[in-house]
């Protein structure tokens, strides 16, 4: 009894606390990541996928033992380590739900964006994220300050306990390097699954899918990668210039948040009208069809990175989720249809009304070299509808014919609207439609916002009419909203989940009216292609991909008129598709050999 009494209590108490602290942490991003499913969450940690569990309460040992360490104190540590294990497990819980897929490290670089957190999570919730927030940072500086009290030796602990968890972290953080200790304790178990991430954190647990996600290349070397291999595909697809001056129509682009047709899904009939019948009766003048998103319910900033560049998501590496936020600005400067326009004497303007951090847009355009950035801050139309918190899209387009109507040069205008961002809840006093199989308010008033938007389109393109400048506009839908039900999700799974609309328009209406399915990687080499501009090397590359694969994401290719989940490539079609990986590596992984031929020019 007396050896039991001798034993150091209040130390074996504490272990048994920090131990329970982090395997009760990891079951709670299980349980975030399984919808609160306890029965998932329990079988993961202690009957399917012990050793995955564990791994993963390893690396939240390292960085709890980091974060009380730096702030000198394992009770403030303790609380500190806690707020911030709930705002990632609860942000990955509305991730889930909202947009069907978890939280990825780039997204933590998100948390100063306080108007778009507002905006999504509704007014309440942003209200408890300040407030945790606030006591984070309250908690940060009174331990900081505190810290400088502790004695000499307790200093000295404290320091080689930081040093010691630094390098782990560190070590960590190449988790997806060559012979990553860690990884390969990993591998021994872990299925990785790269073409679907909610998978992947299914299969690896919530840390495991989070450390499979840290910085990685953009892309694996293609075999035969060399600088004499690009010269040639360059060569084969340089065409000449042509003699006499070019044609050079202003150019619009407009991504239209989440754009898209309810009544193509199984399963859903809309009563009380056809929130699109505008934009059809222009679609069906002109050339127009489906476009295939990367994403169901986000995934905005890649969808504009394809169009803008005509490079590929499903051609990266899995890890790169995000390139605007990942990639594009370890760039000074980035091949795409701005700077290939703004090399041919247009002036080059985005307009986003909203802010200029989202996804780091500031820097991103800047990047790709436009001239002008018009954000909520410095358009002279911010006009709303109603409750609706976004700038409408009659505003915005207003802005595009200001700057098309006061400059002399050709144009290219760049347009991200935001009226039919999420939430679509309690923004319109009157919504008349009504959906069979789905009918929830945020469903409905989803319509009415694109039926707003669809009439805003058709205004828009009637004043480009009377316009004396040849216009092409470029529109289509980012992605679906993420609100359908999970029976609707399940009855459309597939490329009908990922579907939005698009359409070319000429104010000269020369354009044919044939329907399509595309990806928006071709769109620049398409409409310089149908309307007679002068196409670079690379559009000539993405034309030729076109005819064999006419649009693919992972997972989903179309091919011949049908949709399968994996490419069906004969020896001809898979070495064009070989030469488009070879130059999208070369820019974004390799030497850029490809920038010294002009091939984007």
């Amino acid at each position: 009894m007396q050896k039991i009494k001798r034993l150091p209590w209040s130390q074996i108490l504490i272990v048994l606390g920090v131990a329970t602290l982090i395997i009760v942490s990891n079951l709670f991003f299980q349980l975030t990541q399984n919808n609160f499913s306890f029965e998932l969450a329990f079988k993961f940690a202690f009957s399917w996928h012990t050793e995955k569990f564990f791994l993963g309460c390893l690396v939240l040992l390292i960085f709890y033992g980091w974060l009380t360490s730096f702030l000198g104190s394992l009770k403030i540590g303790s609380i500190f380590y806690l707020l911030v294990i709930i705002g990632v497990g609860v942000a990955n819980f509305m991730k889930m739900n909202y947009r069907m897929e978890p939280i990825y490290p780039s997204d933590l670089k998100m948390v100063t964006e306080f108007s778009m957190i507002k905006d999504i999570v509704g007014f309440p919730l942003f209200l408890l994220f300040l407030l945790l927030l606030i006591v984070g940072v309250f908690l940060l500086v009174f331990s900081l300050k505190k810290s400088l009290k502790l004695t000499k030796q307790q200093q000295w602990i404290r320091f080689a306990l930081l040093v010691v968890t630094s390098g782990l972290l560190i070590y960590v953080g190449g988790f997806n390097q060559p012979n990553n200790l860690l990884r390969k304790a990993y591998n021994k178990t872990a299925l990785w699954i790269p073409y679907s991430q909610k998978m992947n954190y299914y299969n690896t647990g919530f840390m495991g899918g989070f450390l499979y996600n840290l910085s990685v290349d953009a892309m694996d070397k293609p075999a035969n990668y060399s600088e004499a291999t690009i010269k040639k595909i360059t060569e084969k697809y340089q065409v000449k210039k042509k003699e006499t001056s070019e044609d050079q129509p202003n150019i619009v682009y407009v991504m239209s948040e989440s754009f898209s047709d309810t009544s193509r899904l199984k399963g859903l009939d809309i009563l009380g009208g056809d929130p699109l019948k505008e934009y059809r009766t222009v679609a069906n003048k002109t050339y127009s069809g489906q476009m295939l998103s990367q994403n169901y319910g986000g995934g905005t900033a890649n969808i504009e990175f394809e169009a803008l560049t005509g490079f590929s998501m499903e051609l990266f590496n899995s890890q790169m989720t995000t390139p605007y936020t990942m990639l594009v600005p370890e760039f000074k400067t980035f091949p795409s249809l701005v700077s290939t326009l703004k090399n041919r004497g247009y002036q080059t303007t985005a307009i986003h009304p909203y802010n200029t951090s989202m996804y780091k847009r500031k820097d991103v355009y800047q990047t790709f070299g436009f001239d002008q950035f018009l954000n909520e801050d410095t358009m002279k139309h911010t006009a709303k509808i109603e409750n609706n918190p976004y700038i409408s899209d009659a505003s915005a387009y207003q802005e595009v014919m200001d700057q098309l109507e006061k400059n002399k040069q050709p144009q290219f205008l760049h347009l991200v609207t935001m009226q039919t961002h999420m939430p679509y809840e309690n923004k319109y006093a009157d919504v008349p439609y009504l959906v069979k199989g789905d009918d929830t308010s945020s469903v409905q008033s989803y319509l009415q916002d694109v039926a707003y938007s669809s009439e805003a389109l058709k205004d828009f393109l009637t004043e480009i009419d009377q316009l004396p400048e040849r216009t092409l506009v470029v529109f289509w839908g980012d992605h679906l909203p993420g609100i359908y039900s999970d029976a609707t999700q399940e009855a459309n799974e597939g490329h009908q989940l990922h579907e939005t609309e698009f359409l070319f328009y000429d104010n000269q209406h020369q354009l044919s009216d044939e329907k399509t399915v595309t990806s928006p990687f071709y769109f620049a080499a398409d409409l310089f292609q149908q309307t007679d501009i002068q196409p670079t090397g690379f559009q000539q590359l993405l034309l030729a991909l076109q005819e064999e694969l006419p649009a693919f994401e992972k997972g989903m290719y179309y091919q011949d008129g049908q949709w399968f989940k994996e490419a069906r490539l004969n020896q001809a079609q898979e070495e064009r598709y070989h030469e488009y990986q070879l130059i999208q590596y070369d820019i974004t992984t390799g030497e850029q050999y490809s920038l010294k031929e002009n091939f984007f020019d």
